[in-house]
């Protein structure tokens, strides 16, 4: 049997690069010679069309959501019942850590307190120096084991053990633990997530209803803190979430879906090892895996699945101030391009379904997109800025029909996303409101210059995970 390793060398584009079809560089060169084209309007065009690229931005920003609100609409039925004579698959919780002490506790109890709790709790201790030894002596008993060894069940939570391993990076931390945990189903949760105490269940009910299923992710809320900035950023991020998610489940419906949160992640076993396990060299190791298991089910005609559990549900700290958020959605970006150049064969692929022919396209397509809204704004300011108001008053009209539709969508949203979740994400209409004006002026320019940092470091190589500070659940104690 070959190591892990040796299959992710085998299975894996960026080791072993596939041939790439004329249709992915034509998508792709398309894409660029759009946007150049768009912003030329400027130079050539009077009018309304010199905003082309403002034009082009609602216009593919619309038809997405128009496409996640068809697709979404199943929700407004009762969801299936899951059978209940089906085995009940092991389930094995993998938490990489390093350095975080001062969650570790609440984490770990919070799956000790799951309605149906896991089989096995692993600690992959990622060569921590801080006081993670002494907390998880003091609140579990367990004894530190040599680097590169598992320790025996903790005395008063035998499903609890701790694997000691030297600093390598989160994906190296998970890659040593997969290999030493015997379950069925491998769960990955972030040591700053907290999930519900149905979460596990729903999970696990998932795959035991579906053989085919070999990665689901949760539905995740972020958390921020309780002062005014990091409420704000909180109020932001949690309208984002939901749209994210409704966005995923609608591309879970055409087999599609590529986006799994690390954080709150459940993976077949046998699956996850045959594609060789996590890619270190990924930034977003989480949703380059996917493109693997997608890849493969399709070059084995195995037609697994991968989807969304509106019934698993957890908090994850989030970034509570602008140069965190920026951090973090510079690597979220800066990986995405990674996985989208390394998969650069899947675009406008038949062989991979609506996934090659959807999906990767409307990928391809993103990675322009925070360039096109920067861009868009920019111009608008410069006309508001050299006084052409003349230009500027109907551009303006046109964003205030887009915040109109928006608005809407994002009223149905939440009512959707209530009914699918059982989580009530809204503060109330008028705060749905005040985003809906806000977000487009704030937030999602900030969105959008994380993205472009993002494209710096990917095409500069400058890309680094970085420390996050933990600002919602650390020292939140047991």
């Amino acid at each position: 049997m070959p190591s892990l390793s040796q299959s992710l060398v085998a299975q894996s584009p960026r080791l072993t690069p596939r041939p790439v079809p004329l249709a992915s560089h034509a998508i792709t060169g398309g894409a660029i010679l759009l946007f150049i084209a768009l912003i030329a309007q400027v130079y050539f065009r009077t009018g309304l069309a010199s905003w082309s690229v403002g034009i082009a931005y609602i216009l593919y920003d619309t038809a997405l959501l128009i496409f996640t609100g068809r697709k979404t609409w199943a929700l407004m039925r009762d969801p299936p019942q899951p059978p209940s004579s089906v085995p009940r698959p092991r389930l094995g919780v993998i938490i990489a850590a390093h350095n975080e002490a001062g969650v570790l506790g609440i984490t770990i109890d919070t799956l000790v307190g799951q309605s149906d709790p896991p089989d096995l709790i692993l600690i992959a201790d990622d060569g921590s120096s801080d006081a993670t030894p002494e907390a998880l002596m003091r609140l579990y008993g367990l004894a530190a084991p040599a680097v590169g060894e598992m320790s025996g069940p903790a005395p008063a939570l035998p499903s609890l053990c701790w694997l000691r391993l030297p600093h390598g990076g989160k994906a190296r931390a998970l890659n040593a633990a997969i290999q030493r945990v015997d379950t069925d189903i491998v769960l990955t949760v972030d040591a700053d997530t907290l999930l519900d105490p149905g979460a596990l269940a729903a999970m696990r009910g998932a795959f035991a209803a579906e053989p085919a299923l070999v990665a689901a992710t949760g539905v995740l809320t972020p958390i921020c803190g309780n002062s005014p900035t990091e409420r704000l950023f909180q109020w932001f991020q949690t309208y984002e979430y939901v749209r994210n998610f409704l966005s995923r489940y609608a591309w879970m419906r055409v087999d599609s879906l590529l986006l799994i949160s690390g954080a709150f992640a459940a993976f077949r076993r046998e699956a996850l090892i045959t594609v060789g396990g996590f890619d270190p060299a990924c930034l977003v190791e989480d949703y380059e895996l996917i493109h693997r298991l997608h890849r493969h089910s399709v070059d084995a005609g195995l037609g697994w699945t991968v989807r969304v559990i509106g019934g698993a549900h957890a908090r994850t700290d989030a970034p509570a101030s602008p140069i965190a958020f920026l951090r973090q959605r510079r690597r979220w970006f800066g990986g995405f391009l990674q996985t989208q150049h390394w998969n650069r064969d899947m675009i406008g692929n038949p062989a991979f379904g609506s996934l090659g022919t959807a999906m990767m396209p409307v990928k391809t397509l993103d990675t322009l997109q925070p360039i096109y809204g920067l861009a868009a704004f920019a111009i608008l300011i410069a006309l508001v800025a050299t006084g052409n108001f003349r230009l500027a008053f109907p551009i303006l009209l046109v964003m205030i029909a887009k915040i109109v539709f928006d608005l809407a969508y994002h009223l149905w949203s939440l009512k959707l996303y209530a009914r699918w979740t059982g989580q009530q994400a809204g503060q109330g209409t008028g705060w749905a409101v005040l985003a809906a004006i806000a977000e487009p002026f704030s937030f999602q320019l900030l969105r959008h210059a994380g993205a472009l940092w993002g494209w710096y470091s990917f095409l500069t190589g400058r890309e680094t995970w970085g420390r996050q500070r933990r600002t919602a659940i650390e020292g939140a104690g047991r």
